[in-house]
């Protein structure tokens, strides 16, 4: 048989798992990595628990981005993308996890990240984000088309709804929180106002919310 020729991050690959123990968290979150095309929710699991529990570090990394390039040869941005999609399908779509094992492919994990951001930043409508949804779940629609339809949307949501700025701010609190967690040594303070920014954000946002639906019902203070 002809051989396979392997991309350099995937002889990179091969190079660190000829070390490891099968089997070892480490060696699993590789394994994954080289199927990562095909079995993304996976990786996104793995590397989750990878970032929470800070096992990098034990793997001789400073920080969870480092140990993303270095040896799992993908960017923060996408691991980044691979968790927070794996997050939100937990939660919105636990039928499709459990489901993973049948040999129906999942939907593109960008296609994934794209509906939690209708969901929690953009402020999309139920009905908005049902079409959205049925796109990517049911019609199995590339991620390209599911793209543009996104993008037609949120400009639109962007201009109609003042909650889109905020839900977008909390968003990246959170994920700027998670970054900071992934350091050696998280500075406690800078933890401490990343908290107390999105206390403040929430708050801000749960008022907004009650203004708006009261707007929206036409409900009149006395």
């Amino acid at each position: 048989m002809p051989e396979v020729h392997k991309s350099s991050s995937e002889q990179v690959i091969d190079t660190i798992m000829e070390g490891l123990e099968p089997g070892s968290d480490r060696y699993e979150v590789l394994e994954k990595a080289k199927r990562f095309k095909s079995s993304w929710v996976e990786l996104g699991e793995k590397l989750l628990q990878v970032s929470t529990k800070g096992h990098f570090r034990e793997w001789g990394y400073q920080n969870f981005e480092e140990y993303c390039l270095r040896e799992i040869r993908i960017k923060r941005g996408t691991a980044e993308k691979l968790t927070m999609a794996y997050r939100f399908m937990e939660k919105e779509e636990p039928r499709l996890l459990s489901a993973r094992e049948e040999l129906k492919p999942l939907p593109d994990y960008r296609s994934i990240d794209l509906l939690r951001k209708a969901k929690e930043e953009k402020g999309f409508s139920a009905e908005e984000y049902g079409d959205l949804r049925k796109s990517v779940v049911e019609e199995e629609r590339s991620h390209p088309t599911v793209l543009k339809k996104y993008k037609e949307v949120a400009t639109l949501r962007e201009e109609v709804n003042p909650l889109a700025p905020l839900k977008a701010s909390i968003s990246a609190a959170r994920r700027l929180e998670s970054s900071l967690r992934g350091l050696v040594d998280p500075p406690a303070l800078y933890l401490q106002q990343v908290g107390e920014m999105m206390v403040h954000l929430e708050e801000e946002l749960a008022a907004l919310s009650i203004n708006s639906e009261a707007e929206a019902g036409g409900i009149q203070e006395i």
